[in-house]
């Protein structure tokens, strides 16, 4: 039993560290452009969570539109049909604990919704705002 504390606590210090570390660098891309920036916002980032767009083959679309309101239940991707596992880290461990599968899902998500790349200080708001449901 103290094993699996011990793996679940090494994983959840591992997790909040990518994540961590991923703010942090997007934090500083920011204040490149922004010197004044206090922060990340999770009610910026629930705006662009939650707002519908004119996105992928002229649909209008929302990341909430696969994703769902609620982070701990899966929920599926509007054009293939093809469940999505909870973005929830703590109903889904595997997510937001690997740098290149989060950069990988933001540029592409972003490109679905947005039909462009989301910029730093939206996807640092975006992460802020996952992370304060969880």
């Amino acid at each position: 039993m103290k094993l699996i504390y011990l793996l679940l606590f090494t994983f959840s210090l591992s997790y909040a560290s990518v994540v961590t570390d991923y703010l942090n660098s997007l934090k500083n891309e920011v204040k490149k452009e922004n010197s004044n920036f206090k922060g990340f916002d999770k009610k910026r980032g629930e705006k662009i969570f939650t707002s519908k767009h004119l996105g992928k083959k002229g649909k209008e679309i929302s990341c909430v539109s696969c994703h769902t309101n609620n982070f701990t239940q899966n929920g599926e991707n509007i054009f293939t049909g093809k469940v999505i596992k909870p973005l929830s880290p703590k109903v889904n461990p595997k997510r937001l604990s690997e740098l290149k599968t989060m950069k990988k899902w933001l540029k592409r998500n972003f490109k679905d919704v947005y039909v462009r790349e989301g910029t730093a200080l939206e996807k640092g708001d975006v992460i802020t705002y996952i992370l304060s449901k969880d």
